[in-house]
């Protein structure tokens, strides 16, 4: 039987999406805010030389690291409130869940950069009379970040993707706007089209500009 394609019906209830859309960047932003200085925390807590803190370094990421995202985001919606005595909103509970796996991740992305910096820098740093601080800020990590580009891209834009299971416990994200746009129009076909090109163009876009990133700031070996 032939299919009828209608994106009209789908276009005329834009606002759903317009608004799931902008949900979708605003929980995205949010873990990003929360993965980022903690995965630099915690592969810095991993390089000391203080058992403890590198042991629960250790821990945090592999804990999140082997985590289903969906299994984390229903712990923090559901299971977290009620340790902690406060009820989260589903933003906050999504933000949690996804910025603290992100973060794990995160961890080994800068632990692999700074690693990948060769010796005779922190050396020639020392030389100059740095403490290890000031060297890590500005000798260290400027060319790990430079270094780390492709991957950390990698694995922001699994985020990205990944905010779409917030729709499980109802978080007004793209997904679950679509899902509400389907059910109105009778047009599911449509719907997800849409939403897939709405992933599609912000990925792809975010790619280019990474990709000119990664060749306007690449170290010389």
């Amino acid at each position: 039987m032939e299919y009828h394609w209608d994106f009209g019906a789908v276009f005329r209830h834009s606002e759903l999406l317009i608004e799931g859309a902008k949900s979708t960047f605003r929980l995205a932003g949010m873990a990003m805010l929360i993965a980022i200085p903690l995965g630099l925390a915690s592969a810095l807590l991993r390089l000391t030389r203080l058992p403890v803190l590198s042991w629960v370094a250790v821990l945090y990421t592999d804990l999140f690291r082997t985590s289903p995202s969906i299994v984390l985001i229903y712990w923090f919606f559901f299971a977290f409130p009620l340790i902690v005595g406060i009820d989260f909103s589903t933003f906050t509970a999504v933000s949690l869940a996804l910025g603290l796996q992100t973060g794990a991740y995160m961890s080994e992305v800068f632990r692999g950069g700074i690693h990948s910096i060769k010796p005779g820098q922190w050396q020639a740093a020392k030389a100059l009379g740095m403490g290890v601080v000031p060297a890590l800020r500005y000798v260290i990590l400027p060319q790990a970040i430079r270094r780390m580009i492709p991957v950390f891209f990698t694995r922001l834009t699994e985020l990205f993707k990944t905010t779409s299971l917030a729709a499980a416990i109802s978080y007004a994200e793209i997904v679950q706007m679509a899902s509400r746009t389907a059910s109105e129009t009778f047009r599911p076909i449509e719907t997800f089209t849409v939403v897939a090109l709405f992933f599609f163009v912000v990925i792809f876009t975010a790619s280019q500009a990474v990709r000119f990133a990664e060749r306007r700031f690449a170290v010389p070996e």
